[in-house]
């Protein structure tokens, strides 16, 4: 049988790539996250939390990690956004349609039952934390049931958690950043300005955009912006020539980049982040703690909100004949992956970090949060698929 040309999946080389390499990434944290979380419960737990705690060049490591390391993580973001907007999964209305109303779905309605738990109080602050979906995470878990994942399941799942990752930048840019410094924000508009006419005039010379990143980035530290948001502004002044027919030419600069920078995001970057944050000691915690308001608002925002804002935006879409239904994939299916899309850990930690800097006890809480909530929808969703993909007929 013939499938129709509007529901064939084409992939660029760089998306299918991008896939392949998010999916071992995420394998790659998982094991790394579950050692943070070890080690920060063993006699090794002061160590541990006395590097983190270490200064060097004026910034801790912690800090050195969360603030330097992550803009380069953002700047990939930034990339794939920005090469997907312009010749590939997110090129057009039909193919951002359905990825983009799940999106939405999937962070207002974990926001909203972060600030059922949470409204009227300090800790309302966090609303932000369960909107997130972590790529590398979810990928990870789907590559783990095998070639049997309708390719256009993953490509739903990229796609939403690309669209989803611009939303957590916007979010950070305009909700988490304080104390503006003026001069700074004006050197950081001035220097953005300056890239952008690079790209304009046709400067395809690589090194030149990384000198003056590196001005970009200091001086959005120094504004009272987070760093991240560097990365970002980055990206979106980075030149892609070429792009045909949905493929980008090999010596394009962003694709370069973004070629060069993705492994070390995916295997060292991301871990390292994964490895700093994720180890919360559990000494004088106890199942009363789940139930304060800020880990008991982060977990059900991540499990519930997640999968019921997806999958009805999701399906609200479809049935409105705004998109069409991921090529041979039931709803079953595509519930799974929504629930799959509840494993927030990246993206919802930084975002907790940034929303509670100064509360060291809801940071913890957030953490804790956040590992339930993303193991429910890690384990739960990855047996939902499995049962549906063991009951489809084999094509």
């Amino acid at each position: 049988m013939t499938t129709k040309p509007s529901r064939r999946i084409r992939l660029t080389a760089s998306f299918r790539s991008f896939i392949e390499s998010e999916a071992s990434g995420g394998i790659i944290l998982m094991v790394v996250a579950a050692l943070a979380l070890v080690i920060a419960n063993s006699p090794l737990s002061d160590g541990y939390f006395g590097l983190l705690k270490t200064y060097v060049g004026g910034l801790s490591i912690l800090h050195w990690v969360n603030d330097a390391l992550m803009a380069i993580f953002f700047l990939l973001v930034g990339l794939e956004i920005k090469r997907e907007m312009i010749s590939g999964q997110l090129s057009s209305w039909s193919r951002r349609a359905l990825p983009g109303f799940a999106a939405v779905g999937g962070m207002v309605v974990p926001a909203a039952i972060f600030l059922a738990f949470n409204a009227g109080t300090e800790t309302a602050r966090g609303w932000a934390i369960p909107s997130a979906t972590d790529i590398a995470f979810s990928l990870g878990v789907l590559s783990l049931l095998g070639s049997r994942v309708p390719l256009s399941l993953k490509v739903f799942l990229t796609a939403l958690a690309i669209i989803d990752d611009l939303g957590a930048v916007l979010i950070i840019a305009l909700f988490y950043s304080e104390g503006l410094n003026i001069p700074a924000v004006a050197g950081a508009a001035g220097v953005f300005i300056i890239l952008m006419a690079m790209n304009r005039l046709g400067m395809v010379r690589l090194w030149a955009y990384l000198v003056l990143s590196v001005i970009l980035w200091i001086l959005v530290f120094k504004s009272g912006i987070h760093a991240t948001v560097a990365g970002v502004l980055l990206a979106l002044t980075i030149p892609m020539r070429g792009a045909k027919n949905g493929q980008a030419s090999a010596e394009s600069p962003l694709l370069k980049l973004e070629h060069a920078i993705q492994p070390w995001v995916g295997f060292a970057i991301v871990p390292i982040f994964g490895f700093a944050n994720a180890g919360v000691s559990f000494s004088g915690v106890s199942l009363s703690n789940l139930a304060d308001p800020v880990p008991l608002g982060v977990a059900a925002g991540l499990f519930a909100g997640k999968q019921i804002g997806v999958f009805a935006f999701a399906v609200l879409a479809i049935k409105l004949r705004l998109a069409e239904r991921p090529a041979g994939a039931s709803w079953f299916q595509i519930y799974g992956v929504a629930m799959l899309c509840g494993i927030g850990f990246t993206m919802s930690l930084f975002i907790g970090l940034l929303a509670y800097a100064n509360s060291p006890l809801l940071q913890d809480e957030t953490k804790l949060g956040v590992l339930l909530g993303s193991l429910l929808s890690a384990v739960i969703g990855a047996a939902l698929l499995r049962v549906s993909l063991v009951r489809a007929p084999k094509a």
